[in-house]
């Protein structure tokens, strides 16, 4: 059982894809893509969040509370019930980005999220991450609610390694078939040509970062993938139901 821990800032940018194109020319120059990002190219990660009947977890995020916090399950690609996938816990206070995850067999994060009974962990860092996941878990009654896929291509600094871009694109959802076993299908977030850039800074932004935004007028949004795929939930629920409206009266 491996434990991650990551503590940053996170700037969301939502571009177009001949913004995308110039951007990725200029930074060439400063950055390197990651080991999954092989070549420059795409890799498909798969979430599941978990939230309650309620929706109470996306909600208070897209009120702009001061502290959020979000469940999720990962897999990279596609996975089998023996597959390694990483079961996450995510929290921002005042901007800053708190995320603590543990690998797990897909079936047994399944198992431990179902049954809340927790597995056990062979260091101090593990049973500290399980142990917030498990306070976590009881708090609220949590249920997988929505699958979310995407493509990705990660870049990291060649001076500093912690200095990290992703770019993200076919942002895919759907409230059935919830499992990351699944495969990947279900509807579009975004349009075909949108892009949403990640900047994930654990300290400040290279100067360089900087000056190339300004030169191509990159500017930074509010965007959740969670939360625009809810707020779509939300609109297609209230146009549903004045059809249905209408029907009756007619």
């Amino acid at each position: 059982m491996s434990i991650e821990v990551f503590n940053r800032y996170e700037k969301k940018y939502r571009i177009k894809q001949d913004v995308y194109i110039e951007l990725r020319k200029r930074l060439d120059a400063y950055m390197e893509a990651d080991k999954h990002s092989k070549q420059g190219g795409f890799y498909t990660i798969c979430n599941i969040y978990y939230d309650t009947d309620q929706n109470d977890l996306i909600r208070t995020s897209i009120e702009g509370k001061v502290y959020k916090e979000k469940l999720r399950l990962r897999s990279y690609g596609v996975v089998t019930s023996n597959s390694n996938v990483y079961l996450e816990i995510k929290k921002k206070y005042n901007k800053r980005v708190n995320k603590r995850r543990t690998t797990l067999k897909l079936a047994e994060a399944y198992e431990y999220v179902r049954t809340k009974q927790k597995p056990e962990a062979n260091t101090y860092i593990g049973r500290q991450v399980l142990s917030e996941i498990d306070y976590f878990l009881h708090r609220m009654d949590l249920k997988p609610r929505v699958f979310l896929a995407y493509d990705r291509c990660a870049l990291f600094g060649k001076e500093d390694k912690n200095f990290r871009v992703t770019f993200d694109r076919n942002i895919i959802t759907r409230r059935y078939d919830v499992g990351l076993e699944y495969g990947v299908y279900g509807e579009k977030l975004l349009e075909d040509d949108e892009w949403i850039m990640e900047v994930k800074i654990d300290k400040s932004m290279p100067l360089w970062m900087t000056k190339i935004l300004s030169e191509l007028h990159i500017y930074p949004t509010s965007f959740s993938k969670y939360g625009t795929e809810y707020k779509k939930f939300l609109a297609k629920k209230k146009e549903e139901s004045v059809e249905e409206n209408v029907q009756v009266s007619a």
